[in-house]
């Protein structure tokens, strides 16, 4: 089976997604500013291609690559090495993530039918 799959953090399956590409956006808890990036499956790991974000302020530094867009968003390409897994923590502080598979966007709940829980992001095996 191709695509993401969303775990629950016990293990268990909550949902697959189609598909190689994806984008996860959330709202920084302190500065209220939309982070965004863009996640590729290679040979069986997720590699961030693509970061950008509407601001800077506490936690929210751009890569040394970054460029200002015209449009108003900090774009770089992550140093981070591919992933096993990418945990996506649950907080009463921030919005819920959410998540584009393709040009189909949900909040991560309408995904996996949980909310309020951490979800581990992996390639489906």
């Amino acid at each position: 089976m191709a695509g993401l799959c969303l775990f629950a953090l016990g293990g268990a399956l909550l949902a697959s997604l189609p598909g190689t590409q994806f984008t996860l956006s959330w709202t920084h808890s302190i500065e209220k500013t939309e982070w965004r990036e863009n996640w590729t499956l290679e040979a069986g790991r997720l590699r961030p291609t693509e970061a950008r974000i509407r601001g800077t302020g506490a936690g929210m530094e751009p890569g040394p690559d970054a460029r200002l867009t015209a449009d108003g968003w900090m774009v770089w390409t992550p140093g981070l090495p591919p992933q096993d897994s990418v945990t996506l923590a649950a907080s009463n502080f921030t919005g819920e993530h959410r998540l584009c598979a393709g040009t189909d966007c949900r909040p991560l709940s309408d995904w996996t039918g949980v909310k309020d829980q951490a979800v581990a992001m992996r390639a489906c095996r």
